[in-house]
């Protein structure tokens, strides 16, 4: 089940995009023959999937890989090791801690979507705003980007003065108390 949510969530949120995701798992696809019509690139079957389904056709597994890519604003080799003088990246290698990290951060957008904002019925809101992604938090960058409130946030109205962070008012009863 939630192996479904995630690629239909994924492929629901996220554009297409490139091929350069999948190319290199089990060698380059072949060439177009000279002067021939132009085919469709095949694409080689996916290998080494922890999280997502091993029967995900090729096209759908790029598509999901373009997206991560577009929200992290990097490329296949931000988590994929690529040996020097290879023409694509070895995508079923384990090699790098920035691949097993996105497999945590999968689990992790996975969860809040189902567990929590699964029960979130704000019928003004569209299902993108009901979402986590990893554009989310990451905005284009390869590290979520720290908030900062607007200087002009809360000026609307000057009269009430927002207590403060440190003020029992801020303190959820759900939550840790602050150290």
């Amino acid at each position: 089940m939630f192996r479904t949510f995630v690629i239909a969530a994924a492929i629901a949120t996220l554009p297409v995009l490139s091929p350069c995701a999948l190319l290199g798992q089990q060698g380059p696809p072949p060439s177009p023959p000279a002067g021939g019509p132009h085919k469709p690139m095949v694409l080689p079957k996916p290998v080494n999937l922890k999280l997502l389904s091993k029967d995900i056709s090729p096209d759908d597994l790029m598509t999901i890989m373009r997206g991560f890519s577009q929200q992290l604003g990097v490329h296949c080799t931000f988590c994929h090791v690529q040996d020097a003088g290879a023409k694509h990246p070895d995508f079923a290698s384990d090699q790098k801690p920035e691949k097993n990290a996105a497999r945590v951060m999968i689990l992790m957008t996975g969860e809040i979507n189902t567990k929590y904002l699964s029960q979130i019925h704000d019928s003004d809101a569209t299902e993108a705003q009901k979402t986590v992604t990893c554009g989310t938090c990451h905005r284009g960058h390869n590290m979520p980007e720290p908030f900062k409130a607007p200087e002009h946030a809360g000026t609307d109205h000057p009269s009430t003065e927002h207590p403060g962070p440190d003020h029992p008012s801020t303190e959820h009863p759900d939550m840790p108390p602050k150290p």
